[in-house]
């Protein structure tokens, strides 16, 4: 295989609404960024793309990639598009990948989007819905708040999880997105703020929840001799890995636990895997992803993590998925704060500098979730970590990284029904 490189990446603002635009001109926005980032790069050196939306409802409008392709002037060049539930993005991304490492393209734009509101939040949420089984899951009332209440009531259970836990993951991403101007919901909050919000489904209250989003990411993808003949400081495609698993949780079988390499089978002994309370798939995109990219210990050989956290319990399970403490252990691992960038007082002990920030954007929390931009967007800030250039894009710097060299991406679909895994290198 070829290597890949992101050699540039744009977003819109994240945002409840964005009446006065459509899904193309958000896209065509996004794409603008990313040209102006690469100055020695033409549009004509692009040999197709990539379309990543969730669903087709949102927008009323089928086909709607291939419009999006129109508005970018990319015809007739190819064009393909990619669905995966809340993953979408980060199969996106990999599809583009795809692309040029097999030699079928030189150069491949990613782009995704979702316009959320053009629906009312009660209607969007049965359009998500219907990413469950609608045969089985769906008519027995199944919406996806309650079916991560359910999961984390599992995990609390098992573990010990608190619901003061899951409120420490929610003020350290709104707090996080503080700095990010391409956010929709930066907040200063509070562990009774988030408590006490209104409550979805218990455990989960609103401030738990990620939100519903409009808005639009693109990354340009190339090989390497494109790459460094454009590009000042592309960024490297250094592993990649996606799991699946069974869309009905009640038919996921249990077994061994997938380790990772930092891992021995004496760690689970007792385990029941993967219960409701561990991604199967999260696990098989981890270990897929570590191994293509040579990581034998993420806590130590990763300098940052962009986590799909739509509620504020799976990112406490992806951190155990992911191999950043084990399973059992994901309250514990946030409350003690190493996911953290900065120090944040919410009336616990925390340690003086963070082991690996997770979600510094400030994750689908307090960015956003328009869910076919998410795991792009992902990888957009990811690369402006890797290249140095938090402040030159969000006027701060506060939450640049300092010394970067390698960053994981992960995007999730459903109860854990495709996961996708992505490491950025450095170069």
């Amino acid at each position: 295989m070829k290597k890949v490189y992101l050699i540039s990446g744009g977003i819109t603002k994240f945002a409840k609404a964005h009446p006065e635009k459509d899904f193309r001109l958000m896209v065509r926005e996004a794409y603008d960024y990313a040209l102006s980032q690469v100055p020695k790069f033409k549009p004509s050196m692009i040999d197709g793309s990539v379309v990543s939306y969730f669903s087709d409802h949102f927008t009323r409008q089928l086909k709607a990639g291939a419009m999006v392709q129109d508005f970018l002037g990319l015809c007739p060049k190819p064009s393909r598009r990619i669905e995966g539930g809340g993953a979408t993005g980060g199969l996106c991304i990999q599809s583009a990948y795809e692309a040029v490492a097999s030699g079928r393209m030189k150069v491949t734009v990613a782009a995704g989007f979702e316009t959320m509101s053009r629906v009312n939040t009660w209607k969007g949420n049965e359009f998500i819905a219907l990413a469950s089984d609608t045969n089985y899951d769906y008519p027995l009332g199944g919406f996806y708040t309650g079916y991560y209440a359910m999961m984390v009531v599992r995990h609390m259970h098992e573990f010990g999880t608190t619901p003061e836990q899951m409120a420490c993951v929610s003020i350290k991403n709104h707090k996080n997105a503080l700095y990010n101007p391409f956010a929709q919901y930066p907040a200063d909050l509070t562990i009774e703020d988030v408590r006490k919000s209104e409550m979805v489904s218990w455990p989960l209250t609103r401030l738990d929840c990620c939100t519903m989003s409009d808005g639009a990411a693109v990354c340009i993808l190339a090989d390497e001799d494109t790459a460094f003949k454009v590009c000042e400081n592309p960024v490297l495609i250094k592993g990649v890995g996606t799991g699946t698993d069974c869309m009905r949780m009640a038919d996921r079988p249990h077994g061994d636990v997938i380790l990772l390499p930092n891992e021995r089978e004496d760690d689970y002994k007792e385990l029941k895997y993967p219960g409701v309370h561990s991604f199967r798939a999260g696990r098989t995109a981890a270990k897929m992803a570590y191994e293509h990219a040579g990581i034998n210990n993420p806590l130590d050989e990763l300098d940052f993590i962009e986590l799909h956290d739509a509620y504020t319990s799976s990112e406490i399970q992806t951190y155990e998925d992911l191999g950043l403490c084990k399973y059992g252990e994901g309250g514990s691992f946030v409350e003690k704060g190493k996911p953290f960038l900065k120090d944040i007082d919410y009336g616990l002990e925390l340690p003086e500098k963070a082991v690996i920030p997770v979600n510094p954007s400030g994750g689908l929390l307090a960015s956003g979730h328009p869910v076919g931009a998410t795991g792009i967007m992902q990888a957009v800030f990811s690369l402006w970590q890797l290249q140095g250039t938090i402040g030159k894009h969000f006027g701060n710097d506060k939450l640049q990284i300092k010394n970067a060299k390698r960053g994981l991406i992960h995007s999730h679909a459903g109860t854990g029904t495709y996961v996708s895994v992505t490491i950025l290198e450095k170069t």
